[in-house]
């Protein structure tokens, strides 16, 4: 397990592009953590280091899923609102998470059992108003 003090928002960033550079195709993050902890910022971080032209990532917890034109494509999810697997069958999310692109996936114990054991794990605790601790196990 790799383990992270993040003293800011900048360094939650770098971390996360740092880490983005080890992701290949078909890879699938399950991020955990509580309201405020910094998952989309860690997912800002993995977005903006796989695009060529610096995409601006934004929380898709109203629309469930954004996907991003980066090499690979990546496939945000926020699950905050999803209340059980058949609404993820319903809007076709194993296509996405099945394919050759990188999926980011905010809430993930709202679906608990739904995705694979191989699934990376990132979990991030804050620990004061800008300090986060990320742990991250493969």
């Amino acid at each position: 397990m790799e383990k992270y003090i993040s003293k800011s928002h900048d360094e939650t960033l770098k971390i996360a592009a740092d880490f983005a550079a080890t992701l290949l195709p078909g890879n699938i993050v399950l991020l955990d953590g509580d309201l405020g902890a910094g998952k989309t910022v860690f997912s800002k971080g993995i977005i903006q280091k796989l695009s060529n032209e610096k995409l601006t990532a934004t929380s898709p917890t109203f629309v469930i899923m954004n996907a991003y034109d980066t090499t690979p494509k990546v496939y945000h999810f926020d699950l905050y609102r999803i209340s059980d697997e058949t609404e993820l069958d319903a809007i076709g999310a194993e296509e996405y998470l099945y394919s050759d692109g990188i999926s980011l996936i905010e809430w993930p114990s709202r679906v608990e059992g739904f995705f694979p054991q191989a699934a990376i794990r990132v979990n991030i605790k804050k620990l004061s108003e800008t300090e986060r601790q990320i742990e991250i196990e493969r």
